[in-house]
């Protein structure tokens, strides 16, 4: 019953689970401890046995065993008498009394047969008749006491807590708490709630890490790529490296796991080449991505304290402050643990003795238990003392990859500092196999390079087809947006005439692109592209036109000021921030075959970088976001420029330097604050100046020196604030766009009766009542939009405006439509823009006319 209740009061205590998680825990935390951190963890467990054994032995053992000593000197003289006569002890002062009561005793042992077993043996003067030669009873030798058993149980353990010293009591006791605050010390680091949870998740990525199939086929041989000396090699060698690729697959990638996706990578390898070389299997693929996700946050995370070096410093500084105290005070109370001891515990009424003579039955034991505990605790000091000289020999908050750099060519692994610093030296210690195969997680070219194994698998030919389209001007054209890298099927899709990357951060633009051959355009939309010597060269001579999306200019790839054949560029982002002082476009003077240069930024000047190209440039447009555009004097040196546009700069008056531009053809200085354009008098010296455009702004009159812009042929004054029409505007003969919409305008002058070459007139969005005839002398006119108005009638005379496509009167006063619409035979319904009821009113074969298919492709667009 006793076994099971001693079990079942264990089992209560710890269960199977809880003893196996703690093995599990020694186990999972064995790379992060040293070899001394293990040796002090054998010592500490050897000094754990030293101390329960001691602890056993004395709950198992008498304690002491005590004699009384003499009294006086005639106890003395007593003894040595017995000593030398052992059949005559005279008796003591306290013998009659004992005498009688022993013999009061024995008569009732005779009477009763009662036994006193345990009573000491008494002695008298009578000789005693019986032969003792050989004899050993009680009064052969010795000093005779008259002390009973219970007596000496009694004296026993007085004397233990009276004569032993405290030392010799609890010494097994002190080592066991000793060797657990130890053991409890050199493992607090794991415990300790803002230590413990980094270093789990640190065991966990390094053990993922090192168990990854990416880890072991794939990243000892990915950074090689980067190589020119393997790049001549492949040239010359790569038909044997297919050939041989499994022989020299190295043992550690003989795994299931990894042979099941297929031979060993090489750098040298083109992946579209070799598809089943480089290939992971989707789910090895999926978790190493992960895992460079996970390492990317933890180095974050830990690299910011150094917590959990400063710990491990202070309980091993703390481990052998007290491994000092214990070794100073064991030293001092080794030689109290004796064999022998005198002890006095006043108890003379009780026994007749007042001194006994004790002896520490495990005196010998515990003293050589002792000695065997200081000599452990030496050695853990010694340990504890090195553990100290490595922590401070060096810094270990620096962590430096130099060494794996070197083996593995990984040139991009970037130095680690504090705490992640701290456990990769922790590591070391263990196995350096572990920081080197670690080390490849850090590398951002293993991370793009299985990034592109896992697009490349994704992204077929078949795939990517599915995603070409036609723009307007009937291109192919292939969009990829937010991908990790360029699929290299993209390069095979030789048909593909224009392609656009938009948030790709590792494109990378190989030689395979020299095969499509009819690739002209390019957009690089926050993606700064990195291309070979061979694809660059194939740009270089191919590339027309250029999109450039950018935050910084530095994402500007540097290539882009090479490409000596581009004939357009379009530059999309900040080049006015106090980062970019250099503004990257001086190096535009190698574009010698540059014809339009886009600028949309926040530009305060014209950057004079641009004068560079300015001798061939033929249009410039800048789009500002509305930052004030102040300095134009660069704009004098660009005598061949014939389009400017100069949009949202703020602008208030028309910049003189345009007026040197006597070969510009078209201005646009589309939503500025310009409010009046007097300026316009100095257009008479641009001869070849035929389309100007001055909407969305606040211009009030249009001054009179409009008409000495001769050769004017487009004018867009729409989103401003005219009032009025000058009659001097309608002497541009050759004036064919007129756009006058949303403004203020209340009277449309007769004198545009002067206008036969005009196609497009519109006043939409103004107070006009009378739409006067003569308007519809401009026989010319195709496209005529006078919504939004306030007009009541329509002239008979519309009928006149044979070549009329397009007819706005939607938003006006009127009651119906003149039936000599008819007339307007290339007018059809598609281009008739009234209210239904206004259709309504029109003649039965009229409105059948109307309704009649449209088939014409000619429209107001092709004849201007």
């Amino acid at each position: 019953m006793s076994e099971i209740s001693n079990v079942d009061w264990c089992s209560g205590m710890f269960t199977l689970t809880e003893v196996a998680s703690l093995n599990d825990i020694q186990a999972t935390y064995r790379i992060l401890k040293p070899w001394w951190d293990v040796f002090m963890d054998y010592l500490a467990i050897v000094m754990l046995m030293v101390a329960i054994f001691a602890g056993t032995m004395q709950l198992t053992k008498d304690q002491v065993v005590c004699l009384p000593e003499p009294l006086s000197e005639e106890r003395s003289e007593t003894q040595r008498s017995t000593a030398e006569n052992p059949t005559k002890v005279p008796k003591t002062s306290v013998m009659p009394d004992l005498e009688s009561t022993m013999s009061s005793r024995g008569s009732r042992k005779h009477a009763t047969g009662e036994t006193f077993e345990g009573l000491p043996p008494l002695t008298t003067d009578q000789p005693d008749d019986g032969d003792h030669s050989g004899s050993k009873g009680p009064f052969n030798f010795g000093r005779p006491t008259n002390l009973e058993y219970q007596q000496y149980i009694f004296i026993n353990q007085m004397c233990y807590h009276v004569a032993l010293p405290w030392y010799s009591k609890y010494f097994p006791y002190l080592a066991l708490i000793h060797t657990l605050i130890l053991m409890v010390s050199s493992n607090f680091w794991f415990k300790y709630p803002k230590t413990s949870s980094k270093i789990e998740h640190f065991v966990s990525i390094l053990g993922k890490c090192f168990e990854s199939p990416w880890t072991t086929k794939a990243l000892s041989e990915t950074a090689c790529e980067d190589s020119e000396e393997n790049k001549q090699r492949f040239k010359t060698s790569v038909a044997k490296h297919l050939s041989t690729g499994s022989e020299e697959e190295s043992p550690s990638s003989s795994t299931p796991m990894i042979s099941r996706t297929g031979p060993k990578f090489s750098a040298e390898k083109p992946v579209i080449e070799v598809p089943s070389m480089t290939i992971l299997d989707k789910k090895d693929g999926e978790q190493a991505k992960a895992l460079f996700e996970k390492v990317r946050k933890f180095r974050a995370h830990v690299e910011d304290s150094d917590l959990i070096y400063k710990l491990y410093v202070v309980q091993t500084v703390i481990k052998t402050v007290k491994l000092m105290f214990i070794l100073c005070y064991t030293l001092t109370f080794v030689t109290s643990i004796n064999f022998d001891h005198v002890c006095k515990p006043a108890i003379e009424h009780l026994t007749g003795y007042a001194q006994f003579y004790c002896t520490h039955n495990m005196a010998f034991m515990l003293r050589k238990l002792l000695i065997s505990y200081i000599a452990l605790i030496c050695v853990y000091g010694l340990v504890c003392i090195y553990t100290l000289f490595w922590l401070f020999r060096r810094p270990l908050k620096e962590y430096s990859f130099e060494k794996v750099r070197e083996e593995s060519s990984f040139s991009d692994i970037p130095d680690v500092k504090n705490d992640f610093a701290f456990l990769l030296h922790m590591v070391d210690q263990y196995d350096q196999l572990y920081s080197k195969r670690f080390g490849v997680f850090l590398s951002e070219v293993s991370e793009n390079k299985l990034r592109e194994l896992s697009l490349n698998h994704e992204w077929t030919y078949e795939k990517l087809k599915q995603h070409v389209s036609r723009n307007p001007q009937d291109k192919q054209e292939l969009h990829l947006f937010m991908l990790s890298g360029v699929p290299d099927a993209v390069f095979d899709m030789t048909e593909l005439e224009i392609l656009k990357l938009e948030l790709i951060p590792e494109a990378k633009i190989p030689a395979k692109i020299s095969q499509m051959t009819n690739l002209q355009e390019l957009h690089l939309y926050h993606c700064p592209a990195k291309v070979e010597q061979t694809a660059f060269s194939f740009l270089r001579d191919h590339l027309r036109y250029l999109h450039i999306k950018f935050t910084d200019v530095a994402e500007i790839p540097t290539w882009v000021y090479l490409l000596k054949n581009l004939r357009e560029l379009y530059l999309v982002g900040n080049l006015n921030s106090e980062n970019n002082k250099m503004i990257a476009l001086e190096s535009l003077r190698e574009l010698k075959h540059l014809k339009i240069l886009h600028l949309k930024s926040n530009l305060s000047k014209i950057p004079s970088n641009i004068t560079d190209v300015a001798p061939h440039l033929t249009a410039l447009l800048v789009h500002n976001d509305g930052t004030k555009l102040l300095v134009l004097n660069s704009l004098k040196k660009m005598i061949n420029l014939t389009e400017l546009e100069l949009q949202n700069c703020e602008l208030e008056r028309i910049p003189h330097a345009i007026f040197s531009l006597t070969n510009l053809q078209e201005l646009d200085l589309k939503s500025n604050n310009i409010r009046t354009i007097e300026e316009v008098i100095s257009f008479q010296h641009l001869k070849r100046l035929t389309c100007l455009k001055l909407w969305h702004n606040k211009i009030i009159t249009i001054p009179s020196s409009i008409s000495l812009v001769k050769n004017l042929e487009l004018l867009y004054l729409s989103q401003n604030k005219l009032e009025s029409l000058p009659a001097a505007l309608f002497t541009l003969q050759k004036l064919r766009y007129l756009d006058v919409s949303h403004n203020s305008i209340a009277v449309i002058p007769v004198e545009m009766m002067s206008l036969q070459n005009l196609q497009y007139f519109a006043v939409t969005g103004n107070r006009v009542e009378i739409l006067p005839k003569q308007v519809f002398k401009c026989t010319k006119l195709r496209v005529l939009n006078v919504g939004q108005n306030c007009i009541t009638s329509i002239s008979e005379k519309i009928g006149q405006l044979v070549q009329l496509t397009q007819l706005e009167l939607r938003g006006n006063c009127l009651d119906r439509l003149p039936a000599e619409l008819v007339h307007c035979r290339l007018l059809k319904k598609s281009g008739l823009v009234v209210e239904d009821h206004l259709f309504d009113t029109l003649p039965p074969e009229t409105k059948d006319l109307f309704n009649q298919d449209f088939n014409s492709n000619s429209t107001f667009g092709t004849g201007i």
